[in-house]
């Protein structure tokens, strides 16, 4: 053997390479994409145009410092950029969005080795993490093209027990909340194109919103209140497009429900029990921790092999 050849996984051929995936979610978000400018204004599409620029200046920076050969080109930083805008809200300051973004790529993805390489989804984490530094990032605003005072989303409105928007204005966003995660149309549009390419499968956001549905009907035994619980928040916009990211969830069928009954759970309980009203992205970013060790006791063990401890 003259040559070895050391890369990282996956070791097989496949026709969709990672352009072409990254280019596939950008396609699946841009119905949200669209959706978010049409609702909140202007200002989302500054929101989502910053947010993209950020986390691409900030891979390019690193591998600018780093000395590595640019990797840009492969979308991944326009995905997380896009994840992120659709996950904050109108109230967020511009220079915020640039920390996030600049946050998200550089110090979540590059500084453990780049795509393929990171403990959790750079988007959810650099949400999380604005959550915590930046105030502005919690809550929602009303939106722009439909005459609303209230900036109360449904999930705040749903725990001080006020008046609900109607289930139609549920499903076309029209209602306060991040600039992403109000048009369920959109959204949903968007999981059938990554079902139709491939890109995704069905276990993890089915999995996820119907769990979270399921406990609200028994925890409160109202249709209704469950109904309304699935289509608020950021659950729809989490399930389909970060707790499906290949790199931070499990690659079996069995580890993706696993996963998302995970998922589920944890947002349940901080919704329900908790004093703040969204969970969605603390509980993907606390199954992303737990994936090595979902995916070591979910694993098949091959016909005829023997299954040692430590796999």
């Amino acid at each position: 053997m003259k040559n070895l050849i050391v890369a990282d996984a996956p070791h097989f051929h496949s026709h969709n390479s990672t352009n072409r995936i990254m280019l596939d979610v950008v396609i699946a978000l841009l119905p949200a994409t669209i959706a978010s400018v049409v609702i909140f204004g202007t200002k989302a599409l500054i929101i989502d145009i910053v947010c993209v620029l950020s986390a691409i200046a900030g891979e390019a920076l690193f591998n600018v410092i780093a000395k590595q050969k640019q990797t840009i080109a492969d979308f991944s930083a326009v995905v997380t950029g896009l994840l992120l805008a659709l996950n904050i809200s109108t109230n967020v300051e511009i220079w915020q969005c640039v920390v996030g973004g600049v946050f998200a790529t550089l110090v979540v993805k590059c500084l453990f080795g780049g795509l393929g390489k990171n403990f959790a989804n750079p988007a959810i984490t650099a949400r999380v993490f604005m959550l915590v530094a930046f105030s502005s990032v919690a809550g929602g605003a009303a939106p722009v093209c439909v005459d609303l005072v209230s900036s109360a989303t449904p999930l705040e409105l749903i725990k001080n027990g006020a008046e609900l928007p109607s289930l139609k204005d549920m499903f076309l966003g029209l209602h306060a909340g991040a600039i992403g995660e109000t048009c369920i149309v959109a959204l949903v549009l968007g999981f059938i194109y990554l079902l139709v390419r491939r890109v995704i499968k069905w276990h993890t956001p089915v999995v996820f919103i119907g769990t979270v549905f399921v406990l609200y009907l028994i925890a409160t035994g109202s249709f209704s209140t469950a109904l309304y619980e699935i289509l608020s928040g950021g659950l729809f916009l989490g399930a389909i497009f970060m707790a499906t990211d290949y790199v931070t969830t499990p690659i079996t069928d069995k580890g993706r429900v696993v996963f998302a009954l995970g998922c589920a759970v944890i947002t349940f309980i901080i919704r329900y029990f908790c004093a703040y009203p969204e969970g969605v992205s603390f509980s993907i970013l606390i199954m992303n921790l737990l994936v090595p060790y979902i995916e070591k006791y979910t694993a098949s063990t091959p016909i005829g092999g023997v299954k040692h401890e430590g796999y």
